[in-house]
């Protein structure tokens, strides 16, 4: 018998701490720059590396070689998303939680859900591209430092960062902030799933405050497009897909010089 009151204790212990290091990193924007042997670095590697989704500590003062920041940026991915990622998981399977609750069930794991993912994916990228133009005129591009730091310079650094440490971002976010703040809530308390996907949104923007107030209100707009995409499609595959290629999408636009704005 499933145990959703444990499950959501689990779920939102991982929320809230997952916030509060959204906090600490967002605080070391103010703070002292940070030397390229300082592995306080892993700060600035925190959440998402995509434009719509960066919360992030002041850039160090000489990047590092890219191997070396590429393999950071690995370890801390491993370390924080996929280890949350692996709790989450961990306590469904304890808490006898069905796969249909998180989105996992297998017609929702089928070509169509990849196909509609795939498509939702293209869309949003277009949509974070213009608002990313529409920030730059102002002025504004919270993620230009994160992005130029993260931005690979060899072939095996691409393949690490679009291979291993975007999938897992994309695949830890949809399952906490799709998949279990919806998905489970819905099915195991009767809640209404718009209304949490409003709420998840929410959650989801402020855990990229360091963006200041355009940011966290372009991220609850994606968190909550990408929310509405599960509602509709019950589907964790589609939106794991659709937020890995907004990730995808802007680092090899950006290197390809397809945004008319970019250095």
């Amino acid at each position: 018998m499933t145990d959703w009151a444990a499950f959501a204790g689990i779920a939102l212990a991982v929320l809230g701490l997952l916030l509060v290091l959204a906090h600490l990193s967002a605080r070391g924007i103010d703070g002292p720059r940070l030397g390229p042997g300082d592995l306080r670095w892993l700060d600035a590697l925190e959440s998402d590396a995509d434009h719509l989704d960066v919360s992030t500590a002041t850039r160090p003062a000489e990047p590092p070689q890219e191997g070396y920041s590429t393999a950071l940026l690995v370890v801390n991915v491993a370390l924080s998303q996929g280890v949350f990622a692996f709790l989450l998981l961990g306590g469904a399977f304890l808490t006898q939680v069905p796969a249909s609750a998180l989105g996992l069930s297998t017609p929702a794991l089928g070509i169509e859900a990849l196909a509609v993912g795939a498509l939702a994916g293209v869309a949003l990228s277009g949509a974070n591209t213009a608002a990313g133009l529409l920030a730059a005129y102002a002025g504004y591009d919270p993620s230009a430092d994160l992005r130029e730091l993260l931005t690979p310079e060899t072939t095996r650094g691409w393949v690490l960062l679009l291979g291993v440490a975007l999938p897992i971002v994309a695949g830890f976010e949809e399952l906490l902030f799709r998949g279990v703040l919806i998905g489970v809530f819905a099915a195991g308390f009767g809640l209404s799933p718009w209304l949490l996907a409003v709420l998840s949104s929410v959650a989801f923007a402020l855990g990229h405050g360091a963006q200041g107030p355009v940011g966290i209100a372009v991220t609850g707009t994606l968190g909550f497009l990408l929310a509405a995409l599960f509602v509709l499609t019950g589907s964790l595959l589609a939106v794991v897909v659709a937020h890995y290629l907004v990730n995808a999408l802007e680092f090899v636009g950006h290197e390809l010089g397809l945004n008319p704005l970019a250095e």
